[in-house]
């Protein structure tokens, strides 16, 4: 039997990977009210690693205390509570042989049930699409954010530096910007929610001016750890938007996070799998641009569980790494499964319900036998 290609071994920089699978980010609303990571927290994690995952990308992690969290029981990277919680979670992945990525993650106008909901803000006064989430705690129509002034903007640049010192400081290997799915950096991309008349406004390369600011601030501040983005057209709030120009606005933007100094690409999909995001005309994707414009490597998601597609994508060059989210939560040991040869669990919606707790998917696996 022929392996199958993800269980190839990948050199991301300095950090061998045993094979191409990755944990996607996956919101998990199981923090403490302060944002302090669990010991459950710690538990979930390292399980992936013990399952055979060698690249482990947090949840999204807010950066700072002002405007940028995003649930209720979000863990942050902000005070010296939240870096002893999330040393014992790096130390757990560790352990088992992992790399792990904290994803910085500033909610903007998608902030719903956190401390400062009263108080959002985005780069326009501009209402998002659709309605709070129930499995993170929200319920009813977003509220209308309020427009960020310079020094807001550059009070998040420095939010995001700080949170990726604590990183470090914390044990992870690295960092990952999440400009993508609708969130505050992704917002500044987004055409209807960016209707700046400044610098971080307008055509495409000024609106990804400050994601392209945010990691040139991480890659001074961090010189010897990841720093990686993650970037999508899909929102959580919007599962058909694309990018206005295709694929020249794709390489406007790859090309400016590449020379802010990122060292990957991470390009997500939101509510679609990865073969309705990703395609382009003429038979090109996405995930290929990305690569083909920067040499850097890229990381496809959406629904890479899904093993043929997963071994189209490494075989054809479309990206280098695969990351799995819901695969990843029905089966937190998928490497070593396909390895041997041994049928996945399907995802289950209940996973997630009433929220997106650990503890709501361990109960489900629990009572249906995972």
């Amino acid at each position: 039997m022929v392996p199958h290609p993800a269980l190839t071994p990948y050199s991301l920089n300095a950090h061998e990977l045993t094979n191409r699978f990755a944990v996607a980010p996956m919101t998990r609303v199981s923090a403490s009210p302060g944002g302090v990571p669990t010991l459950e927290m710690a538990d979930y994690y390292a399980e992936f690693a013990e399952g055979g995952f060698p690249l482990v990308i947090t949840e999204g992690v807010y950066p700072d205390d002002e405007h940028s969290q995003g649930y209720v029981n979000q863990p942050g990277l902000v005070d010296a509570e939240h870096v002893a919680g999330w040393r014992e979670v790096t130390r757990r992945v560790h352990g088992a042989g992992g790399r792990v990525i904290a994803q910085l993650m500033h909610a903007g106008a998608l902030s719903q049930g956190s401390a400062h909901t009263d108080v959002r803000i985005a780069p326009s006064a501009v209402r998002p699409r659709g309605e709070m989430m129930p499995e993170y705690g929200g319920r009813g129509p977003w509220p209308v954010p309020r427009a960020m002034t310079e020094d807001d903007i550059e009070r998040v640049r420095a939010a995001f530096v700080a949170a990726g010192r604590n990183a470090v400081a914390a044990g992870f290997d690295g960092v990952e910007v999440h400009a993508a799915n609708g969130y505050l950096l992704d917002q500044f991309l987004t055409d209807y929610t960016n209707q700046r008349e400044d610098r971080y406004g307008g055509s495409v390369a000024a609106r990804v001016r400050l994601p392209a600011e945010v990691v040139a601030d991480l890659r001074a501040a961090l010189p010897d750890h990841l720093v990686g983005i993650r970037l999508s057209q899909t929102k959580v709030n919007d599962f058909t938007h694309r990018w206005a120009g295709g694929a020249a606005d794709a390489e406007v933007i790859f090309t400016a996070l590449a020379a802010a100094g990122a060292d990957y690409l991470h390009v997500a999909s939101e509510g679609r799998d990865w073969l309705e995001t990703a395609r382009l005309g003429g038979g090109d994707t996405i995930t290929a641009l990305a690569k083909r414009v920067t040499g850097l490597p890229v990381i496809a998601n959406g629904a890479m569980h899904h093993l043929p597609q997963a071994a189209e994508v490494i075989e054809r060059g479309h990206a280098d790494l695969l990351a799995v989210a819901r695969g990843a939560l029905a089966n937190p040991d998928l490497p070593r499964r396909v390895a041997k040869d041994v049928p996945l669990a399907p995802f289950a919606p209940g996973m997630l319900e009433p929220m997106a707790t650990i503890a709501n998917t361990r109960l489900w696996r629990e009572e249906n036998g995972g």
